[in-house]
């Protein structure tokens, strides 16, 4: 039996981590040490593979398969939840999830969710670090330049991105437009 086809058979047709029914293929869990593989979709596969297009809520789908037996379905989703776990409730699923010395090991090895000291960090008004896809509230009102209007206090920018090089700067769509924000003029909010 190929290998595919022995993950359709593990894996009922769905999405190992968030049960979706198409757009499926086989994933190479990263540091394996057997090669170990996972079937999934093509939203887990983009957002894992690209953390600027990360959606928090699609990754709620960890409650349930952070509970598999599968030791790579295992890893994967303690990776993702170790990504995102400054949003909180991923944390709260971290602080339930056992996996055996072996397994945290191999989970560890890509080394998710490890700070590193020289990344550019975005920090809101109140000392909160800001990540990709967050909601801010505007705390001052700002004049967009070339746009003709003063964005208000109290706007919520929902599903910012940030500004690579630069960490006082995220980007967010306020009154149907793109504009580059400063960071001491935002709040975080949960």
């Amino acid at each position: 039996m190929s290998t595919e086809k022995e993950l359709i058979a593990r894996s009922g047709s769905v999405c190992e981590l968030c049960g979706a029914p198409d757009d499926l293929s086989v994933y190479d869990v990263p540091s394996s040490p057997n090669n170990e593989r996972i079937y999934i979709c093509a939203t887990c596969k983009e957002q894992i593979e690209d953390p600027e297009k990360v959606d928090m809520n699609h990754w709620r789908c960890l409650n349930d398969s952070m509970w598999s037996t599968v030791p790579a379905v295992q890893v994967m989703a303690w990776r993702m939840l170790n990504r995102l776990r400054a949003e909180g409730w991923p944390q709260d699923l971290l602080d339930m999830l056992y996996l055996d010395e072996d397994t945290l090991a191999w989970a560890q090895a890509a080394g998710d969710g490890e700070e590193d000291e020289d990344a550019v960090k975005h920090i809101d008004s109140n000392g909160v670090q800001l990540q990709a896809g967050d909601t801010v509230v505007l705390i001052k009102d700002l004049n967009v330049k070339g746009g003709g209007f003063t964005a208000k206090r109290g706007t919520a920018v929902r599903g910012i991105s940030l500004v690579h090089d630069n960490p006082e700067h995220i980007e967010g769509r306020v009154n149907g437009q793109q504009i580059v924000i400063l960071t001491q003029y935002v709040k975080k909010t949960n």
